[in-house]
C-alpha cells in the first residue's frame, strides 16, 4: 500500500543582483496540487534540501531527473570498463557523486573519476592501510574531531567542523589526520542521502600551536592540497577559520604555494571569542559547544565513528580504490594530465 505524499511548504527563490549590477535570475517554486510545477518538484525533489534556498535558473535547467541520472551512471560504467586501470566495482552512489560535483557533465565526471583514483594510488601515505581498527588511526580519531554536521543550510550547503580534541602536539600526525579525514569522507559519500550544492568546512584552531605546524611535512601537505583541490568530489564554497592563532599567517604561507587562488579567496577568518562566523553560518545548525542546537560534539562524533566501523569492509577493500598503472591505456589523456613525464605532480602546477 502506497503512503500518501508528504505535504510540503511552498518555497520562494528570490531575484538578486551582484556587485556589478547584473541580475541573477531565480524562479518562484510552489508545491501545488497538480500541474507541471508539481511534477517538476516531484521528479527533482531529491536534489533539493528540505530548506528554502536559492537556485539559479541555469542550475535548475541542468538538474537531471532519476532516469537521466541512471542513464549517465550506465554510460560512465561502460566507459570504466574501457579503462582497465581503474577499479571496476565503483559504487553507483559514488558515480552519482562524481556527476553531481561536475554539474552532471559526463566528460568532466570522467576526468574527475580518473584523478580521484589515480592520485590516491600515488599517495600511499594518505590512502593505504585504512583499517579504522588500527591503533594508529584509533589514536588519531581520539586526538582530532572531524564532524560532518547533520543539517544543510538554506543554500543547500553541508557544514563540517574540524578541531583538535587533544592539544598535545605529540599526538598529532598530519598524514594520519588526512588519511582519517578521507576515510570518513568516503563513508559519508556512501551513506548520506543528500547531494549538497556546496560544502563549508569550519576549522577551529583552539588548542593549536606552532609545534603542530612543524609536524606537517611539506611533501604530505602538497599531496593533500593536490587531491583536495583536483580530485575530491565536492563543491567547496567557503572555508572558515575560527579562533585563529597568532601564527596563522605563517601557516598560510606554508599552504598557499600549493593553493589555487580561487580556494584562497574562499577563506574567512574569525578572531577568538568573536561571533562573525554567524554572519555566514546559522548558529542553530552548529553543535551546542558553538551555541547551536544540533547536539553535542561527542555525540555527533560517536555517530560517525559507528558509521565508519560499520563500513570497515568497504573502506579496506583495496579493489575499490587502487589504480593499476600497468593497465592504463597508452592514449589515456588523464595520465599525461596527472603525472607528467616523470610520474610526478608537476602537471598540476604546484611544483
Amino acid at each position: 500500500m502506497k503512503s500518501s505524499p508528504t505535504k510540503r511548504k511552498n518555497r520562494t527563490l528570490e531575484v538578486s543582483k551582484n556587485k556589478s549590477n547584473q541580475t541573477e535570475q531565480y524562479i518562484h517554486l510552489r508545491y501545488c496540487e497538480s500541474g507541471t510545477q508539481l511534477y517538476f518538484i516531484q521528479c527533482r525533489s531529491r536534489y533539493f534540501s528540505n530548506y528554502m534556498h536559492q537556485v539559479k535558473i541555469s542550475e535548475l535547467n541542468n538538474m537531471p531527473n532519476d532516469d537521466s541520472v541512471n542513464e549517465d551512471i550506465k554510460i560512465l560504467r561502460e566507459w570504466i570498463v574501457k579503462q582497465p586501470h581503474l577499479p571496476q566495482n565503483i559504487h553507483d552512489v559514488m558515480l552519482h557523486r562524481f556527476l553531481h560535483t561536475c554539474s552532471y557533465s559526463r566528460e568532466k565526471a570522467k576526468s574527475l573519476i580518473d584523478l580521484f583514483y589515480s592520485i590516491r594510488s600515488q599517495a600511499p601515505e594518505l590512502f593505504s592501510n585504512r583499517d579504522p581498527t588500527l591503533k594508529t588511526l584509533q589514536d588519531c580519531f581520539k586526538a582530532i574531531d572531524m564532524i560532518p554536521l547533520p543539517k544543510l543550510t538554506d543554500k543547500n550547503y553541508k557544514l563540517l567542523i574540524y578541531r583538535l580534541a587533544d592539544p598535545d602536539p605529540e599526538k598529532f600526525t598530519f598524514a594520519d589526520s588526512v588519511k582519517s579525514f578521507y576515510m570518513l569522507s568516503d563513508v559519508r559519500m556512501l551513506v548520506e542521502k543528500e547531494y549538497p550544492d556546496g560544502e563549508v568546512p569550519i576549522f577551529d584552531f583552539s588548542g593549536s600551536s606552532w609545534k603542530h605546524v612543524t609536524r606537517m611535512p611539506l611533501p604530505i601537505v602538497k599531496k593533500y592540497m593536490v587531491y583536495s583541490q583536483e580530485a575530491h568530489p565536492i563543491r567547496l564554497k567557503e572555508i572558515h577559520l575560527i579562533n585563529i592563532p597568532t601564527f596563522l599567517d605563517k601557516l598560510l604561507a606554508v599552504m598557499k604555494p600549493f593553493m589555487k587562488s580561487e580556494i584562497a579567496s574562499m577563506i574567512r577568518t574569525h578572531q577568538p571569542n568573536s561571533t562573525t562566523l554567524f554572519d555566514y553560518v546559522p548558529r542553530e545548525l552548529l553543535p551546542e559547544e558553538y551555541g547551536g542546537s544540533i547536539g553535542k560534539m561527542e555525540d555527533l562524533k560517536a555517530t560517525w565513528m559507528k558509521r565508519l566501523l560499520e563500513n570497515r569492509d568497504y573502506i579496506i577493500d583495496e579493489s575499490r580504490w587502487a589504480v593499476n598503472e600497468s593497465k592504463r591505456p597508452i592514449q589515456n589523456e588523464y595520465k599525461k594530465q596527472l603525472f607528467g613525464v616523470e610520474g610526478s605532480f608537476k602537471s598540476l602546477s604546484i611544483d
